[in-house]
């Protein structure tokens, strides 16, 4: 089986990971660390699986590629693919599920811990010498709130939501879940609008659908408590740039981290990556990235292509 991975150096970096369960899965497997994605039919053409991450697989591409069998995504989410090109064509389309989610959960935490504990603000004092001229043992210029008995919100209950609501709960603080809009109502969860008003800290982990796009908007922001905290480790477009940057500036709220925005790389800028806005924490999508979870996720790849190929449905979504 001719496979192809277009965009392996979005999974692993300067060779860290060992792709030896791939080329066990797929003797004739190249490995392309970048592909352009005007490019990506004249490169896959005559591939029979495709394995990508984050470039677009058209409707277009698929009708390229005549022989095309299988698509093996290095990720939990389909946006990037027409599925329903996929199942016109026959091509199965395989994702990955519960492979990262220690990485995200610490790295929630890790920016939460980092807003609250205003850990980056400190440094920047000591580093100044502020300390160092002080007449007290120590600095108390920024103030630092406990996390334990303050209540966060989910919206997302998966394994990732689930993972996170585990290690909140060890700080003693009390979690929340939101029914997911354009989801069914589930007992025990709470509407998003009743949900905002009552919680400390937000973290979303929900996909992107039509009715989760700009989730977050400049009314939601709104019904937040001032001092309240948005985390957002899911998708770019949840939420609206402009109005969280809004937000932030006025004091609305009290911080947010973001490690993922619509269009990434984000060459046409956005409105989050200006200088001047307090208490935020923007990161470049790495929430997912600590180096195990990467090496669990092409080695879940390769699952999913043996898989595929015995005739089973490991990871399908088409």
């Amino acid at each position: 089986m001719r496979a192809i991975f277009l965009d392996y150096a979005t999974v692993s970096f300067n060779g860290d990971l060992d792709p030896a369960t791939l080329h066990r899965a797929m003797s004739d497997l190249e490995l392309r660390d970048y592909t352009p994605q005007d490019s990506v039919a004249d490169v896959a053409s005559g591939a029979a699986a495709i394995l990508v991450n984050k470039l677009r697989i058209t409707r277009g591409i698929m009708e390229a590629t005549p022989g095309l069998e299988l698509i093996a995504l290095a990720a939990t989410g389909t946006n990037n693919i027409d599925l329903e090109a996929a199942r016109e064509r026959g091509v199965a389309v395989c994702n990955l599920r519960d492979y990262c989610t220690a990485s995200v959960v610490q790295h929630v935490f890790g920016m939460l811990l980092t807003l609250t504990q205003r850990l980056r603000e400190y440094d920047a004092l000591v580093r100044s010498g502020a300390w160092q001229r002080g007449e007290r043992f120590c600095l108390l210029d920024y103030p630092i709130r406990e996390l334990a008995g303050r209540k966060l919100g989910i919206v997302g209950f998966g394994t990732l939501g689930r993972g996170v609501a585990h290690a909140v709960r060890a700080f003693g603080m009390e979690v929340l879940v939101a029914n997911r809009p354009g989801g069914e109502r589930v007992p025990g969860r709470l509407d998003l609008d009743e949900l905002l008003p009552q919680v400390d800290v937000l973290s979303l982990h929900c996909p992107l659908t039509p009715a989760t796009e700009g989730l977050i908007d400049r009314a939601r922001l709104g019904r937040m408590k001032p001092d309240a905290v948005l985390v957002n480790t899911a998708r770019g477009a949840l939420v609206d740039g402009a109005a969280l940057a809004d937000a932030l500036r006025a004091g609305r709220l009290g911080g947010a981290a973001i490690d993922v925005l619509p269009q990434e790389p984000p060459v046409d800028g956005h409105p989050l990556l200006a200088g001047d806005i307090a208490n935020l924490i923007v990161t470049p999508h790495i929430a997912w990235a600590a180096r195990e979870a990467r090496q669990r996720c092409i080695d879940g790849m390769a699952a999913n292509v043996e898989d595929f190929r015995r005739g089973g449905r490991r990871g399908r979504v088409v």
